[in-house]
C-alpha cells in the first residue's frame, strides 16, 4: 500500500518553543515508461518522470498519456503495471509501464520530454492553441448544467472528501460533480497536474464517455495546463477554488467551456460560458 504521508520531528515555534511532530505529505518521483510496438518489435522507453504523491500510480500514467496527447482515447492503452517494491520494503518502486496497443504509433524522437504544456515553454499563446487543438476530440456541445445555489456549496463538500488533506495540508485536490452537486470521485496529490491526470485515467477501466456529463472543480488555480487537460478529457464545466490565467481563459473560450474561478465564500467569477443556471 502506498504511502500518501509521514511524521516528521519538529521544533514548535510560538510563545515558546517545544519539541512536537508534524504529518507531511510524501513526494516521490514517478518514471512514467512506454511500451509500444516499432518495426515489429516491442521497445520500451522512459518518457517521463514526475515528482508526486504515491498512490493510483496507473492512473497517474494513463490520465498523463492522453492528456498530453500520446494517446487518443484510453483504451489505446492495453496494460498499466507498476514495478514491484522491493521485498520489506514500505516504499513504491517508483516505476510505471503502459503499454500500447499495437496500432498505437509512438514517435519517441519527438515526444520524450517535448510537452507543450509548460507553462514556462514561452510559447505564444496562438501557437499554445493550436498544438491543443490537434489533442482535442470532437464532441457535442454539453448538456451539463447547474444551479448557482449548488455550484456554491461544492468547496465544502469538497473539503469532506479530501481525507490526505485533512492531515497534511499539502495536496490539491480535482473531483468530478454532477449536476445535483454531488462529488463523485476525487484524486489528490503534491502536484495540481498530477491530482487530474489521476483523476482522469480512473477510467481506464470504463469510458471517458462519462466525464461529459459532469464537472470539473480545482482545488487552487486554474492554469492553461489544467484546462488544456480537461478539454481533452471531453470536460465543458471546470470550477477552481483559486483564480485562472488568462491564457486559461483564452481555451476556455476557444473550447466553450465554462469557466468559474475564486469559488469560495458562496461567490465566483464567471469567465466564460452559459452552464450555470443563476436561480
Amino acid at each position: 500500500m502506498s504511502v500518501k504521508s509521514r511524521t516528521v520531528q519538529i521544533r514548535r515555534v510560538g510563545s515558546a518553543v517545544r519539541s512536537d511532530s508534524d504529518i507531511v505529505t510524501v513526494e516521490e518521483p514517478l518514471e512514467i515508461r512506454v511500451a509500444h510496438t516499432s518495426n515489429g518489435t516491442q521497445e520500451v522507453d522512459s518518457l517521463s518522470v514526475t515528482m508526486r504523491t504515491p498512490g493510483d500510480d496507473e492512473d497517474l500514467a494513463c490520465g498523463f498519456l492522453l492528456s498530453e496527447g500520446i494517446v487518443a482515447d484510453l483504451s489505446d492503452i492495453t496494460c498499466v503495471q507498476c514495478e514491484a517494491p522491493q521485498e520489506n520494503s514500505t516504499e513504491s518502486a517508483n516505476v510505471v509501464t503502459a503499454t500500447l496497443a499495437s496500432s498505437v504509433f509512438f514517435d519517441s524522437e519527438s515526444l520524450l520530454r517535448h510537452f507543450y504544456t509548460s507553462s514556462s515553454c514561452g510559447v505564444c499563446g496562438k501557437v499554445s492553441l493550436a498544438a491543443v487543438d490537434v489533442h482535442i476530440r470532437q464532441r457535442e456541445r454539453s448538456k451539463f448544467r447547474i444551479a448557482s445555489s449548488t455550484l456554491v456549496a461544492l468547496p465544502e463538500s469538497l473539503r469532506e472528501h479530501q481525507s490526505e488533506f485533512r492531515k497534511t495540508g499539502g495536496l490539491h485536490a480535482s473531483a468530478l460533480f454532477d449536476a445535483e452537486g454531488r462529488i463523485v470521485r476525487v484524486r489528490e496529490d503534491v502536484g495540481r497536474h498530477n491530482a487530474l491526470d489521476k483523476l482522469i485515467g480512473s477510467f481506464r477501466n470504463s469510458s471517458l464517455d462519462q466525464i461529459a456529463s459532469l464537472g470539473l472543480l480545482l482545488s487552487g488555480r486554474a492554469s492553461f495546463e489544467l484546462i488544456q487537460k480537461a478539454a481533452i478529457a471531453g470536460l465543458s464545466f471546470v470550477a477552481s477554488i483559486g483564480p485562472p490565467s488568462s491564457l486559461a481563459i483564452d481555451l476556455a473560450q476557444d473550447q466553450d467551456i465554462t469557466l468559474v474561478g475564486f469559488l469560495r465564500n458562496n461567490e465566483y467569477n464567471q469567465y466564460h460560458g452559459d452552464r450555470v443556471i443563476h436561480d
